[in-house]
């Protein structure tokens, strides 16, 4: 039985639906991820499945007694509530009554007074008869778990702790149902990875939206796509869904080219005048009036994205050099002994936990602010174009249009001059949007007009502060293919590891106490590497993922390094293992990039698809066995 059912749901803004008859069950245990592209209307249908928006026509049921919570996707800037309050706020009443009580012995506390000690004692009365105290625990549980504070204001945290506080409201109730607007979002890649595990192990039902792919790859039990207004549920992985809605766009092409080409053929008929008046062609001439009217509410496909990058001259080969930089607030060493030389053509990622300093990073390298210590010396020729994760580059008082030409109409991009309405075409602004305000515009459409707003002007280095957020995978993977391409310098700040590893070539990782490390390739090149980094090992509790540490730092130090028989052959082993995976994995990458690989029958496909990725795996877990069984042999001294 369903915990929760739209049937028949239509929703629209303006002349086209949003939803249109769309039909969702949600059962207990299942993890869906709703796609779609940007603005088709995924969190419209999350706040109508919450009950937050009213459906134009059709029904929403909840099973009796199903607890829904909703982690909405814009976050709240301007409250200045303690944290508490916030998370308690999702327990409903009970919550009042927490934050009542909190409010209150804070106040006898400070200024004991009879009313206040009576208000306090009828707030403990109340908390007793409803079970407020094993609520009070659970919020309690619930800030721990998130590492928040209770007393701190939500508006002087950063974007990051914002959503870890409006995330633990969600989590609070204990819900059946939980809904996910890019829970992802402002997430650092330790918070991402706590997320993931906690929802791999939910007993409720979970109904997300997410542009993160890997996020998406490891959670997803089914996919369910939102497409001109109609729902596509796509049983089975992501990239299930992935092959076979290639598929079906492929089908769909057909089939309309199809119908497009009968219509052409009735139309000339049509134009031959006398003939089509005929009493016998009557019905044909129905058949073509109906032919019209279907083609006439067909909803196209909207075109994708067309991002094109204005490259400017090429700079100086130093871009930036620092040696042994030490960066300070107050008594706050940010950044320690940091050496490092960008040349140009480098596509560096950075990455780190939220607070750590990855933005002082990149105003350094910038020089923006001076060091406490050291040197910091920059290119020639530089033209610097900044992506800002906060978007207050972006007006909100000012016209899309405005926000790209600056009260010109047209733009120069690679040396041609462009209308403006004509290069936000471009990025899927159509005409009635071009005079909106830039605060009514999505998340994506504000992502898409910032990158609109960058690529009009000429620039040798780019610098990105989470420029994914918001953005749909189609667009994502667009971005992907125009940074692969940028001949300039790529400074990247992001917490999307597909992305990282599909575009940079090297690695800055600020590992705590200030140190930064660097790596050569992106995130999975750098979990390889870190194992094996002394400095990591100290700071691994300050960034990335959890993974326990190899077996063989869990040894007790008494215990004796040498390697018994079995394992010595084993490491013997291991090369000629790893070379027969790797030859493995490298013929499957072959299969798969063959034009013929999905023509086969789809049991074929996903097996050796579920092969190449089990490979992986195995690779990885033969090079850490390899690692540890060699930091155990004895070292002459």
């Amino acid at each position: 039985m369903p915990l929760l059912r739209l049937d028949r749901v239509s929703l629209a803004f303006g002349h086209l639906p949003l939803l249109d008859e769309v039909n969702l069950e949600i059962r207990r245990g299942e993890r869906v991820c709703l796609l779609g592209r940007n603005g088709e209307g995924k969190s419209s249908l999350m706040r109508v499945a919450c009950g937050e928006a009213a459906p134009d026509d059709g029904s929403v049921w909840v099973r009796p007694g199903t607890r829904i919570a909703h982690l909405a996707q814009e976050l709240a800037l301007d409250s200045d509530e303690p944290v508490f309050d916030v998370v308690a706020r999702g327990l409903a009443e009970i919550g009042q009554l927490l934050t009542g009580y909190h409010h209150a012995a804070a106040d006898v506390a400070r200024a004991p007074t009879a009313a206040g000690t009576q208000r306090l004692v009828d707030l403990q009365h109340a908390l007793e008869a409803s079970d407020g105290w094993r609520l009070e625990q659970r919020v309690e549980t619930v800030l721990s778990r998130l590492g928040l504070d209770g007393n701190a204001p939500l508006n002087t945290l950063s974007g990051g702790w914002r959503r870890r506080v409006l995330l633990a409201r969600a989590l609070v109730c204990d819900p059946d149902v939980l809904l996910l607007d890019e829970p992802t979002n402002h997430l650092d890649i330790e918070a991402i990875d706590w997320l993931e595990k906690f929802l791999s192990d939910y007993r409720g039902a979970v109904l997300f939206v997410s542009h993160d792919r890997a996020f998406v790859r490891r959670l997803a039990t089914r996919i369910v796509e939102l497409d001109r207004g109609v729902l596509a549920s796509w049983p089975g992985t992501y990239d299930d869904y992935l092959r076979r809605k290639d598929e079906q766009l492929a089908a769909e092409a057909k089939q309309r080219a199809l119908f497009d080409r009968r219509l052409s053929q009735e139309e000339a008929w049509i134009r031959q005048g006398i003939k089509a008046r005929r009493t016998r062609n009557e019905g044909r001439v129905r058949a073509l009036e109906a032919m019209r009217e279907q083609r006439r509410l067909r909803r196209d496909r909207p075109g994708q994205v067309e991002l094109r990058l204005q490259e400017g001259e090429a700079s100086g080969q130093l871009v930036a050099e620092a040696e042994h930089v030490d960066v300070r607030f107050d008594d706050r060493t940010v950044i320690r002994d940091f050496s490092a030389r960008i040349l140009r053509g480098d596509r560096i990622g950075i990455i780190g936990p939220n607070g750590a300093g990855k933005s002082t990073l990149v105003r350094l390298l910038l020089g923006e602010i001076t060091p406490a210590a050291g040197l910091v010396r920059r290119g020639m020729r530089l033209q610097v174009a900044y992506f800002d994760q906060q978007r207050a580059q972006l007006d909100p008082d000012a016209t899309v249009m405005q926000s790209v030409g600056g009260g010109s109409l047209s733009v120069t991009v690679n040396g041609r001059s462009r209308h403006v309405a004509g290069y936000l075409q471009d990025f899927l602004f159509p005409p009635q949007r071009l005079q909106s305000p830039v605060s009514t515009l999505s998340g994506g459409e504000r992502n898409r007009l910032l990158l609109a707003r960058l690529f009009a002007q000429p620039a040798n280095v780019l610098v990105l502060d989470e420029p994914t957020n918001d953005l749909d995978v189609e667009t994502l993977e667009l971005l992907e293919e125009l940074l692969i391409d940028f001949g300039g310098t790529l400074l990247l700040v992001s917490h999307d590891r597909a992305f990282l590893d599909a575009v940079v070539t090297s690695t800055l990782v600020l590992e705590g106490e200030g140190q930064v490390g660097e790596y050569v390739g992106g995130y999975a090149d750098w979990l390889r590497q870190r194992a094996a980094s002394p400095r990591v090992q100290r700071g691994r509790e300050d960034v990335g993922d959890r993974a326990p540490p190899p077996r063989a730092e869990k040894r007790s130090a008494g215990s004796p390094g040498k390697l018994s028989y079995k394992e010595q052959q084993e490491l013997k082993a291991l090369p000629g293992k790893i070379e027969g995976l790797e030859a493995e994995q490298s013929h499957l990458h072959q299969m798969v990039g063959a034009a013929q690989f999905y023509q086969q029958p789809g049991e074929q496909i996903a097996a050796t698809l579920t092969r190449l990725e089990s490979l992986g795996r195995e690779i990885e877990s033969a090079y850490q066995r390899w690692q540890e069984l060699e930091s155990r042999i004895p070292t002459a001294d």
